[in-house]
């Protein structure tokens, strides 16, 4: 294993520091930020995109894993000690300056997602991945880190509270775990909310539907949970038809309904 100074001292020495404006929350533990690499399965000679490394902490885990890097930091700050790591493995990371939801990382399939998103961002990031109608997608596989909170909106089952259109969005056509859960306490400066980690892989996308039918559905129907499908889906022609062609009582919630009455619904549209 290459030896590498510890995370703290790389950023004590290039005087670095959390922004809050860009949602960072730097990780130190290198125990657990191999943990975090290791989830994907074996990444030897494997590409690996990489959100918002900062000064690099899961990258380096990423790297000892056998990972060939690409690495989109928008945070000029943590360039330098990126830089670092270049030199340490090198031909093995590609280190890009800019806004991951703006920027081809120029990498073609498959590879995987590794990051621990920045908070503001990581909603956004994933619903792009998430989306288009071509499947199966280029990425072979998500490992995301998001606020808990979210993480369970993910993965839901049906009628739970956290039930919702990130859940429909990340279970029509992937399946979606939860892996770890990671304690505020191990990063700097502390969250004020507990975080978790979901790995995504993608799964056969169900034939005749298509995913911006799928994605007008669950917007208009969780944009107003508290109604009735007859109220909350009215705007959205055909759905009401829809509905009763499959027999699903418009009286009903969004909440209430499976993953796979959703893509019924979309599949009528359709």
């Amino acid at each position: 294993m290459i030896e590498l100074p510890p995370l703290r001292e790389v950023i004590a020495r290039h005087g670095l520091s959390a922004s809050k404006a860009l949602g960072q929350n730097f990780l130190f533990d290198e125990q657990l930020l191999a943990r975090i690499a290791a989830i994907p399965g074996d990444l030897g000679g494997v590409q690996v995109l990489e959100i918002g490394p900062g000064p690099g902490g899961l990258t380096r885990a990423l790297l000892r894993a056998g990972a060939d890097v690409t690495a989109i930091e928008m945070d000029r700050r943590c360039l330098p000690a990126l830089r670092e790591l270049e030199t340490a493995f090198p031909g093995r990371l590609r280190v890009l300056e800019g806004d991951a939801t703006r920027i081809d990382a120029g990498i073609t399939g498959p590879f995987h997602v590794v990051a621990n998103l920045p908070y503001n961002v990581g909603t956004a990031l994933l619903v792009g991945w998430l989306g288009g109608e071509a499947w199966p997608p280029q990425w072979a596989s998500l490992t995301l880190m998001f606020q808990q909170e979210v993480a369970e909106r993910i993965v839901a089952a049906a009628g739970s509270s956290a039930y919702g259109r990130l859940a429909v969005l990340a279970q029509w056509r992937s399946h979606a775990r939860l892996a770890m859960k990671v304690h505020r306490s191990a990063f700097t400066p502390p969250p004020k909310v507990m975080s978790a980690v979901v790995h995504i892989t993608p799964a056969a996308m169900p034939e005749g539907v298509s995913a911006r039918a799928l994605e007008r559905i669950t917007e208009a129907a969780f944009g107003q949970r508290r109604k009735m499908l007859r109220q909350s889906l009215k705007s959205v022609p055909g759905a009401l038809p829809a509905l009763d062609s499959l027999g699903i009582d418009p009286q009903r919630r969004a909440e209430t309904l499976s993953v796979a009455e959703f893509v019924a619904i979309a599949r009528a549209l359709r």
